[in-house]
Order: C-alpha cells, then sequence, then structure tokens
C-alpha cells in the first residue's frame, strides 16, 4: 500500500512524463534505481539523454517543489546517471532536468532544463 506521498509522487511523475512526451521525449527508463539513488524518468530527445527529477507538491504554501533538490540528492543522481552512461554506452550530450509541480490551486507543471551538474 502507498503512502500519501508516494502516490503524489507517482501522480507527479505520470503528469511529467506525459507533459516531456508532448514535447517530443521519448521515455528510456522510469524509476531508475542505483543504489541509494533513483532517477524519475530518463528521456530522450534526439541526440539529447536527459536525467529528470520530478518534484511534486500539493501547493507553494512551504516553497517551490524545485527548491527540493538538495546537493546530496543531486550528487546521487548524477552517479546513478553515470553509471546508466556506462550501461548503455552513450557517446551523445546528457542534461539534468527538474520537472517541478504544483496541484493545487490548479495545475501548473514548469519544467527546468539543465537544472544542475
Amino acid at each position: 500500500m502507498k503512502t500519501t506521498a508516494q502516490r503524489t509522487g507517482s501522480q507527479g511523475e505520470d503528469l511529467a512524463l506525459s507533459y516531456l512526451q508532448r514535447e517530443g521525449y521519448q521515455l528510456l527508463r522510469r524509476n531508475y534505481r542505483y543504489r541509494q539513488a533513483e532517477i524519475d524518468l530518463i528521456v530522450q530527445k534526439g541526440k539529447l539523454l536527459v536525467f529528470v527529477e520530478v518534484k511534486t507538491r500539493r501547493n507553494a504554501d512551504y516553497g517551490y517543489p524545485e527548491a527540493f533538490v538538495g546537493k546530496k540528492q543531486m550528487t546521487q543522481i548524477i552517479r546513478a546517471a553515470e553509471q546508466y552512461i556506462l550501461k548503455i554506452d552513450w557517446q551523445g550530450q546528457i542534461r539534468f532536468d527538474i520537472v517541478s509541480i504544483l496541484t493545487e490551486p490548479e495545475l501548473n507543471i514548469k519544467h527546468l532544463p539543465d537544472a544542475f551538474y
């Protein structure tokens, strides 16, 4: 049984994926795990491989979702991405994005390309 936070996170990933697919990105992996790290979405657009962290909140009362991606989490995502790149022998460009989602008072999806690295 999923917790409320897990359901919100899963819903946010669904919304982010739909948004990215409308923008021309193709899903390669979802919830890719490497050691303690998890990459929510790995997508590709042309010769660009994008590692996406999705942050979903009901509202911005305690800050915007993207503000909750800390240095430790960024470091873990980068390590997992490096492992994935080696695994598939990726030779093209890479990028680290954040998709920030607020669900209230109305749905607001913000894509932040090149958010960290």
